[in-house]
């Protein structure tokens, strides 16, 4: 049934397969029986083998089993799941937080919550699907601006006549590793009374004292709605939700991806505990990880696209030519990931060079070697 689809994907490039990765994450893994340095993954922080997220699971499993059983207005809200919650919230500083599995189903619960039919949702060019995928599903107007482009979104926000008016952005842009202008954004939202909702999947746990993009600059606002995961630097799973009390009960009251699953499982709330633990005592992941980018942008130079985040594109263009890289790359031991189209537009194929605070400097040097080694990309 697929078959011209499918080889018209691999003519073209752009056809994904996955490797299995044979072990725990870490800067160092193991894929069919060899070993590479692996710069792909989201665990910025290195935490998600940490032995003390590991002793908590076991521990959560020893106290509450495995499965939920139940979603969280069925009986599977456990008192883990309230502790995390209540820390979620403590730790960026917010009156109240939901949990939530994924953070793809936090984006399409929060959004079509807060917008419907007569309402207006103005998103990033290159926000993650799952806001774009959320903006659809909520039945608003869908409008999209220019990346960072705050006298786009101005002019779209002035001219809006829908009801409630709802501003999406990524915190940091997964794909490139720049930051959101949230200063600029809220002060629109507070001009065209507008909300604001951020995601900020590649913030939590790296910006602001590893409390997020809020932190990063110092803002707090009834208007914000904050999303992080708990996937990626905070090595665990899931997502949740922070903001204003009223927000969170509505969000338990009509939030169908909230409402219609069966909860997580209780053990890895526990996890997100402990891991809150290593997110606030240990700044040293954080200072290690600003030093292993700039020691990245020494070695590299122009070629990366600017980000002071774990994010460091290297944009290639064609996605054969990013293929090609990133397979030289892994006969020399490590695995780069190619990104190509539709995740990044067409001609701006890239590897995308994920750093971690598990990574060495002497890494980060064969990685360098390497790719100068390969030049011209």
């Amino acid at each position: 049934m697929f078959k011209e689809e499918l080889a018209r994907l691999e003519r073209e490039g752009l056809r994904r397969k996955r490797r299995t990765l044979e072990g725990p994450q870490g800067s160092l893994v193991q894929v069919d029986g060899t070993s590479y340095v692996s710069f792909c993954s989201n665990d910025y922080l290195g935490l998600a083998n940490h032995p003390d997220l590991i002793e908590a699971v076991c521990l959560g499993a020893k106290q509450f089993g495995v499965g939920a059983g139940a979603s969280h207005l069925l009986l599977g809200h456990s008192a883990l799941h309230e502790q995390a919650e209540k820390a979620l919230a403590e730790f960026v500083r917010q009156p109240a937080a939901l949990l939530f599995s994924t953070g793809y189903m936090a984006n399409i619960g929060v959004l079509a919550m807060l917008a419907g039919r007569n309402d207006a949702v103005f998103c990033d060019k290159l926000n993650h699907a799952s806001l774009n995928e959320a903006a659809i599903l909520s039945r608003a107007r869908f409008h999209r601006y220019p990346h960072l482009d705050m006298d786009a979104l101005e002019v779209l926000l002035s001219r809006s006549v829908q009801g409630r008016k709802v501003v999406v952005t990524d915190a940091v842009f997964s794909m490139d590793g720049d930051i959101a202008p949230v200063p600029k954004l809220l002060e629109l939202c507070e001009k065209y009374d507008a909300i604001l909702l951020l995601d900020d999947a590649h913030g939590f746990g790296v910006l602001g004292d590893g409390r997020g993009i809020l932190a990063h600059f110092g803002i707090r606002s009834h208007r914000i709605v904050y999303m992080g995961t708990l996937g990626k630097a905070a090595g665990a799973s899931g997502a949740f939700v922070a903001g204003d009390e009223d927000l969170i009960d509505m969000l338990v009251q009509k939030s169908k991806s909230y409402v219609y699953t069966t909860a997580q499982p209780p053990m890895l709330a526990k996890a997100i505990l402990a891991s809150l633990n290593l997110i606030e005592a240990e700044a040293w992941r954080r200072k290690h990880l600003a030093e292993l980018a700039d020691h990245l942008k020494s070695g590299i130079g122009d070629a990366l696209m600017p980000s002071n985040t774990p994010i460091q594109p290297l944009v290639v263009g064609a996605s054969e030519a990013a293929l090609k890289l990133s397979a030289k790359l892994m006969e020399s031991g490590m695995i780069v990931p190619a990104i190509r189209p539709p995740t990044v537009p067409k001609g701006s194929s890239r590897l995308r060079i994920s750093l971690s605070a598990s990574h060495t400097f002497e890494q980060l040097d064969r990685l360098i070697k390497a790719l100068k080694d390969a030049a011209p990309y």
